[in-house]
């Protein structure tokens, strides 16, 4: 230790401090600014450590529990800085494309493109005639019909009202009658000259029925044979386009005997397969031979 002298004269002697208590000094200062430097530091990266484990944790439990979202995993190494990896996921499901049950919309298409393509529409009057239809469930059922009663005023079996349906072929064919038994052979006559028209007439070609060529079996279940009526005059006489009523027939085939076109071509269609007859009969094959041979 070494005393310095303040001022001349006698004076008190004051000890210096020497080099290396200084430095010692010095030294623990040094060391205290880097131990409060160190603490900042570890309580710096104490925090994101704690986060980031908190994250793993959070993560292993969604996939322990087999959750589809947990697609982000940390890495688990010692290195000084974490790495977020995202893993692409082997089934993604994707949205569903349908939106679901729309609101109505303001405008209806049109009957065609051309004309009126799109057309307004009040939604709030279709809501009221909507929910004034839902109020008239409640209105009284309509009243059965009555029962089908037969001529001793019983109600009719279901044979019997089987029967009735099948009289006629309903309303949708005008209620066309099915004949009786009786007047099958009559009517089958009439039926059978509709069916041969195409000999009538040989620019005329017709398809071919279904039950032609099986007899009476081959008519339809339901079917009438119309009659032209008169034309009506103002004062209920006769029209110049009627026939005269000595001229009407009764069948059709009466009316197509009577038919002079019909009668001509006919006759001619006769003698054509009579004479076709003739060349291929008896006695025609030494005729047939002498025109084969040569004149000479």
């Amino acid at each position: 230790m070494s005393f310095t002298s303040a001022h001349k004269g006698k004076a008190r002697a004051s000890p210096t401090p020497s080099s290396s208590s200084s430095s010692s000094f010095i030294e623990t200062d040094s060391e205290a600014t880097t131990s409060s430097s160190g603490s900042d530091s570890d309580s710096e990266t104490e925090v994101p450590n704690k986060y980031l484990a908190l994250a793993r944790e959070s993560i292993r439990a969604k996939a322990a529990a087999g959750k589809d979202d947990a697609f982000v995993t940390l890495a688990d190494d010692d290195e000084e800085d974490d790495v977020i990896a995202l893993e692409d996921p082997e089934d993604v499901k994707l949205p569903p494309l349908d939106p679901g049950q729309l609101p109505d919309s303001y405008f209806a298409p049109g009957p065609s493109k051309r004309k009126d393509a799109r057309q307004a529409r009040d939604l709030d009057a279709a809501r009221a005639i909507s929910a004034a239809e839902k109020l008239q469930l409640g209105a009284p059922a309509p009243p059965v019909p009555a029962k089908a009663l037969g001529k001793d005023g019983k109600p009719l079996t279901k044979r019997e009202q089987k029967e009735m349906r099948e009289k006629t072929a309903g309303k949708d064919w005008f209620d066309l009658p099915a004949p009786r038994a009786a007047d099958l052979p009559r009517l089958y006559r009439e039926v059978e000259a509709l069916r041969m028209r195409n000999q009538l007439d040989p620019k005329r070609f017709y398809r071919k029925d279904e039950g032609e060529g099986k007899g009476i079996k081959g008519l339809p279940k339901h079917f009438a044979i119309g009659q032209i009526l008169p034309t009506s005059t103002p004062f209920g006489g006769s029209s110049a386009a009627d026939l005269p009523r000595a001229e009407r027939k009764r069948t059709l085939v009466d009316e197509l005997v009577d038919d002079a076109e019909a009668a001509r071509y006919a006759k001619r269609k006769f003698l054509d397969l009579q004479g076709q007859r003739a060349r291929n009969g008896r006695g025609t094959l030494h005729e047939r031979n002498k025109k084969r041979k040569p004149k000479w």
